[in-house]
């Protein structure tokens, strides 16, 4: 700081006080939202859109944390997508988590699902020139372990690896993969040669000199040479995780929306909804005196997940008529004001 100029300093000043009184902001209402990219002015701001019942929601907040620490000049913000249908249906938000990049008041980018280091990548892609102020605080030790903890535990199995799995840039990390995909494993990772950060530190922290590194539930299992010693002694395969076994999922999807000629699946009871998208798509229901079946998502992580995918719909609450999706909110409400509701759901 001895060659910045006196208002630098006290920019400087300003922005560190913020990080440390309240890295990130929770904003509760449009107008609360509106106030927050106004007194960002000029600088990089960046929204997450979450929900409470979602697991991977929780986790990016988490990150959101750490990621106040080291970029002390970005505005994090923190929305409940439900809670201000406003804000999210303006930045088309269709799931959570999104991540909405904002600047000058203008979206400049987007992120789409918990991946922590591409949203920290680009994070920095869309830094502005005073970003280097923050140089200082990144390269603490402890700034960086806990960088690395975080990744080692963004995904449930993480290799950390030169390359990507399509394109490996080294031998150990081809063979690695392979090994991997033998048995089908569930995996995620992150290239090494892009975060000469991580390359270095991940070493010590680990106290693991070589790459690849191989972390499932955060623990390190080691590298290639320990994992051959496992896959010849049949242990590798048990301790890997698997995906989900589609077909039977499947079955289950399709036993679920053909349980009741109309079948409602929303976040809560009919009686006692728990999110403002499910409340009004069943008031609508019930003013036109429709019958209908319901399934709590929020119960069963494996039907809230499977059942996006199964749909093609990325959001909640979903409506089935005979066993087909009719849609979610915004066709139900254009449908009612276009007074074809009641004649799609019909059943007889």
């Amino acid at each position: 700081m001895a060659h910045m100029s006196l208002y630098s300093r006290l920019n400087y000043c300003k922005a560190f006080i913020k990080y440390k009184m309240n890295p990130v902001i929770d904003v509760k209402s449009e107008a609360d939202f509106q106030q927050a990219i106004k007194n960002a002015k000029k600088e990089l701001v960046v929204v997450h859109f979450w929900a409470p019942w979602a697991t991977q929601c929780e986790q990016m907040n988490l990150a959101m944390e750490e990621l106040a620490k080291q970029f002390v000049r970005v505005h994090l913000i923190r929305l409940e997508a439900e809670e201000i249908p406003e804000v999210s249906q303006h930045f088309e938000i269709v799931a959570v988590p999104t991540f909405i990049f904002i600047k000058n008041g203008q979206k400049i980018d987007r992120l789409d699902g918990a991946h922590v280091p591409e949203l920290e990548k680009m994070i920095k892609k869309n830094l502005d020139a005073i970003a280097p102020i923050t140089d200082s605080i990144q390269t603490s030790k402890e700034m960086l372990d806990n960088k690395l903890k975080r990744l080692i535990n963004s995904a449930p199995c993480i290799l950390f690896m030169k390359g990507s799995p399509e394109t490996p840039r080294c031998g150990f990390s081809k063979q690695t993969i392979a090994l991997l995909q033998k048995y089908s494993a569930e995996f995620s990772t992150f290239d090494i040669l892009e975060a000469p950060d991580v390359r270095q530190g991940l070493k010590e922290y680990s106290n693991w000199p070589t790459y690849p590194q191989l972390y499932i539930n955060g623990k390190l299992i080691g590298g290639l040479d320990i994992l051959k010693e496992m896959d010849e002694e049949d242990e590798l395969d048990e301790m890997l995780p698997k995906p989900t076994t589609k077909e039977s999922l499947e079955d289950r999807l399709k036993k679920l929306i053909n349980q009741d000629k109309i079948m409602l699946f929303m976040k809560g009871e009919p009686d006692a909804p728990r999110c403002g998208f499910s409340k009004k798509i069943v008031e609508i229901l019930k003013e036109i005196g429709t019958k209908f079946g319901h399934f709590d998502i929020l119960t069963d992580d494996e039907v809230r997940q499977g059942l996006k995918t199964f749909s093609k719909w990325p959001t909640y609450p979903q409506i089935y008529v005979k066993g087909e999706l009719l849609g979610g909110l915004d066709i139900i409400r254009d449908m009612q004001e276009d007074g074809e509701l009641e004649d799609a759901l019909k059943t007889d």
